[in-house]
């Protein structure tokens, strides 16, 4: 396994980080996909033996399921001072007022809940999901702050938004003295980059470890043209973040899969391999549901495509409009958020 610092912090994390939005009960979460405990254990227990420490989960991930299952499954297989283990807050965990969000009183109820699913007394990286247009940034950053210094989380992160709003933080963090961002979570792949204009130049400036969520598209990069899952039929967040590009995506699909057979290598090893090359990138997040698509990411970090092959890979790609962001909200509004990365 490559390891590398988290950023500016003294952290060590491994070049892979495996999500564990894929792991849950069924019945409390919106995706019929997810992987029931037996199997994500055998998922988690894999990736320990091949060296990854770096663990992201989220408390709205399958109705918090996701960090129960994982929580267990790193008491009872890894050493914690070994591990470094992130979660997220934002979404709503019932839709009524003050259940979700970025204020005071909901990040402490929020960071609260998750140790006690995780059942550890701390996170390394307490994370916000998305940015709160409901709730002043100072508040926020001034209460994460409290969380670090409360000794519930060891470091703070972000993940999608404007890369004005994720510079604002950092100002308001630092003007006031408070614990900053040290990563960010943005989603970055071959058919979405537009993450390569303004937040991961602004992260590689300010010494900002970059977490990519959804390094496969959703699973659209590890596969064919045209060859359906039951995850790609049923994931109504996939089809809101590509729809509207569809031509273009498979353009790129095409490509990869011109490249995955000229090296002998798997779609989805190629595709991470291009993520792993990519100046700025800390430790893409991997999602699976299988140990099958574990060793292929774990195989893409000794995959060195040439110039050419990677010229070729991005050469398809055109412009798109944002997405995967927080929609902005009207003052008293709940908030939203499809489980994605």
């Amino acid at each position: 396994m490559q390891f590398t610092r988290l950023g500016q912090t003294g952290l060590i994390v491994s070049r892979l980080c495996l999500g564990c939005m894929s792991f849950g009960d069924a019945s409390r979460s919106r995706h019929g996909w997810v992987v029931p405990e037996e199997d994500s254990r055998a998922i988690i227990r894999s990736a320990l033996e091949a060296g990854i420490n770096f663990f992201d989960t989220a408390n709205e991930y399958a109705g918090g399921s996701s960090e129960e299952i994982t929580g267990r499954a790193l008491n009872d297989f890894a050493r914690r001072d070994e591990i470094v283990l992130a979660t997220k807050a934002f979404a709503p965990w019932r839709e009524a007022p003050n259940t979700g969000g970025l204020s005071r009183k909901a990040l402490f109820h929020a960071v609260d809940d998750s140790l006690k699913r995780l059942g550890t007394d701390y996170v390394d990286l307490f994370q916000i999901h998305r940015w709160d247009y409901n709730t002043p940034i100072e508040e926020t950053m001034e209460a994460l702050h409290d969380i670090v210094k409360s000794g519930r989380a060891r470091y703070i992160g972000a993940s999608s938004m404007f890369a004005w709003q994720f510079a604002k933080a950092q100002y308001v963090a630092a003007l006031n003295g408070w614990s900053r961002f040290v990563s960010m979570q943005p989603q970055v792949n071959l058919v979405y980059r537009e993450e390569d204009r303004e937040m991961i130049p602004q992260c590689i400036d300010m010494g900002v470890a970059v977490l990519p969520w959804s390094p496969l598209a959703r699973g659209m990069l590890a596969r064919p043209p045209g060859e359906k899952t039951a995850r790609s039929e049923t994931d109504l967040f996939s089809k809101h973040l590509y729809a509207r590009t569809a031509e273009n995506d498979l353009l790129v699909v095409e490509a990869v899969q011109d490249v995955a057979a000229e090296a002998a290598a798997p779609m989805a090893q190629v595709a991470m391999a291009w993520l792993l090359g990519k100046p700025g990138i800390t430790a893409p997040i991997v999602g699976v549901t299988r140990i099958g698509q574990l060793k292929d990411a774990l195989a893409a970090l000794d995959l060195n495509l040439s110039a050419a092959q990677v010229e070729r890979l991005e050469a398809p790609y055109a412009p798109h409009p944002v997405a995967g962001l927080a929609p902005p909200m009207k003052p008293g509004g709940t908030v939203s958020l499809r489980e994605q990365g």
